[in-house]
């Protein structure tokens, strides 16, 4: 039963899962993207967004809330310094799961984590989807080239 399931454990006790969600929150403030499992993105996504958000307000109180989070001198000061900057704007939704496959040890989906305000494959990444359709996209496309070629040639003639 699920009774009283909010979130994901990720198979840690309370104090390891708070400290890895602690670093991985640095390591995103501080880098702007990581790469991680999908189901620890989906976990830090929930963590890092309500941090965000309370480095808008740039007061005492909310540095040292911040700061009990994150337990990082220098990633506070990168957040509310120049993140807090670009997000003021934007009213949520801050990170972006992008999926990228599955780790060759163990099977795992694989994912990055980065800030919406600093992404620079953003374009990439539809560009990506819009090319491959569900069934024998890419072949049909290059059928279709190929038909085109030997038309173009025959023109030329």
């Amino acid at each position: 039963m699920r009774h009283g399931k909010k979130f994901n454990k990720l198979s840690r006790t309370h104090s390891h899962r708070r400290q890895m969600l602690a670093n991985m929150a640095s390591s995103l403030i501080l880098h702007k993207k990581i790469n991680t499992t999908l189901a620890k993105a989906k976990a830090l996504r929930v963590y890092v967004e309500p941090l965000l958000t309370k480095s808008k307000e740039d007061t005492t109180h909310s540095r040292r809330v911040v700061f009990s989070y994150l337990q990082n001198k220098e990633a506070v000061n990168e957040l509310f310094r120049e993140i807090s900057q670009k997000i003021a704007q934007r009213p949520g939704g801050y990170t972006r799961i992008l999926k990228t496959g599955y780790r060759i040890g163990d099977n795992a989906e694989m994912a990055f984590i980065e800030l919406v305000d600093y992404s620079m494959n953003a374009g990439a990444a539809k560009e990506a989807k819009a090319k491959t359709t569900r069934r024998g996209g890419k072949k049909k496309a290059a059928e279709a080239t190929n038909a085109e070629a030997p038309a173009t040639e025959a023109k030329a003639e």
